[in-house]
């Protein structure tokens, strides 16, 4: 089989291979592009997005990269009518407690000076500056943070939620779109410009005067040459870079999610994207508590568990179903295409969001049939920022370990990487997402003594 060349060889075509792709096209005019998967595109990890997106961390760099993705799908909504299905009624982290300093200094952190403007804070039962989520509308939201600190308040405005509840942070420039949409907008550009996908698993990389590729198709071995490659492999990007001789620091764990219809309409169709901040102990009969304690397998699931198991509406306003997710595994693990699901997993995440939203203890012992149960690999580094740039070797780059935020931040992360490749303008805070971050030790002493974004 002959060689086929290309200008760029980008490898993966999750949505963040698919956005490296689709402005090295745009913006550069980089249209010799070739992107090589095994799988169809949008079809293995991205296939298992949470949707979700936000501007909330607790560094400004983040912050900068993740607003920047957001204007960017606002962009694409703008151009598509919305064809992402965009929609901005945010993040709204509950907890039990009303002492936050901690929280309200990540805030800080996160917004530095525009912190003042943009934290805004209701302490009364009336609050008529704040805007509560019910429209879906993106382009009307506001930005900034609204902390809500009275029970009526809150009670009034999230219906679904758990009496206790004391305080809620709610993010305004979050909310949810259709990754899957994004992709398609993007790929259809490209299809246009005349970018080519090969499918196929590339087995071996060679670096001579460019690079060539060993590619196992249906058809048998491809060679493909290529002047520049992008690494966006998803949780086999560091297999990727073992074949140039470079060991990725990073690391692999598997999250889990579960969606269902929603017939006993347990929680409102405007209630934001929710997550419960504060650890629990699952709501075991007294039985079942001392049954898990007494089996080392399964001893963890009656011991304390981590906050931040989640729940939202899915399919918009006129839509039936909900997405649950939790990800408190932390058990590092080689990335495998067969994915590990725990058939335990949906009772444990039900019974863990039904602590905020107690609705849902109408689906105990009784989940809809046709039930989702699915998950995918989280890839990340030690302290959760991605690899955005160069990867080692001249022509080599990277758009990778992006975590659980791979749908927000695709879009940024792929206008980056392809300044990268282009040789274009960076922005300020590209080095700190390239490996040139780890010869910063003060930086990095920052970022792993931080709060790190994981939900």
């Amino acid at each position: 089989m002959a060689a086929v060349h290309a200008e760029i060889a980008i490898i993966g075509t999750g949505i963040t291979g698919i956005s490296t792709a689709y402005y090295l096209a745009k913006n550069h005019g980089l249209k010799n592009i070739l992107m090589i998967d095994c799988h169809q595109p949008m079809a293995f990890t991205s296939a298992q997005s949470g949707e979700n997106y936000r501007n909330w961390w607790a560094r400004p760099e983040m912050v900068a990269l993740t607003n920047r993705s957001i204007d960017l799908m606002e962009e694409v909504a703008r151009e598509s009518a919305n064809q992402i299905n965009m929609n901005r009624r945010g993040y709204s982290l509950a907890t039990r407690k009303t002492d936050i300093d901690m929280l309200v200094t990540q805030l800080h952190n996160g917004l530095e000076e525009h912190a003042g403007q943009l934290l805004r804070f209701h302490e009364r039962s009336e609050a008529p500056t704040y805007k509560p989520p019910i429209k879906p509308d993106w382009s009307g939201a506001p930005d900034g943070v609204d902390i809500l600190r009275h029970q009526d308040l809150i009670r009034k405005t999230f219906p679904s939620y758990s009496n206790d509840i004391r305080t809620v942070i709610h993010i305004r420039r979050g909310g949810t779109i259709s990754s899957q949409q994004l992709g398609m907008y993007m790929l259809e550009y490209l299809k246009e410009v005349g970018a080519r996908r090969l499918t196929g698993l590339v087995e071996n990389i060679h670096s001579s005067e460019g690079f060539r590729l060993q590619v196992r198709t249906t058809d048998g071995a491809q060679q493909i040459s290529a002047d520049q490659i992008v690494n966006a492999a998803g949780p086999f990007a560091d297999k990727i870079a073992s074949m140039l001789g470079l060991d990725l620091p990073v690391f692999h764990t598997f999250q889990q999610k579960i969606a269902f219809e929603d017939r006993a309409n347990a929680i409102p169709r405007d209630m934001p994207f929710s997550i419960d901040l504060d650890g629990q102990k699952i709501n075991w009969s007294d039985e079942e508590r001392e049954m898990l304690l007494d089996d080392p397998e399964f001893r963890w699931l009656g011991e304390d568990m981590p906050g931040a198991v989640h729940c939202r509406p899915d399919g918009g306003d006129g839509g039936t179903w909900l997405k649950l997710g939790w990800a408190y595994n932390e058990t590092p693990a080689p990335a495998t295409w067969d994915l590990p699901l725990d058939s335990n997993f949906p009772d444990i995440v039900l019974r863990g969001a039904s602590r905020l939203n107690p609705s849902l203890k109408v689906y105990l012992g009784q989940l809809p049939r046709n039930t989702h149960h699915y998950g995918g690999w989280y890839t990340m580094t030690d302290e959760n920022w991605p690899l955005i740039g160069p990867m080692g070797q001249q022509g080599a780059f990277m758009n990778c370990a992006l975590s659980g935020f791979g749908t927000m931040a695709a879009s940024a992360s792929g206008e980056l990487c392809a300044k990268w490749v282009a040789e274009a303008e960076l922005p300020s805070y590209a080095r700190g997402f390239s490996l040139d971050r780890y010869q910063d030790n003060t930086l990095m002493a920052a970022l792993l003594a931080a709060n790190k974004g994981r939900l």
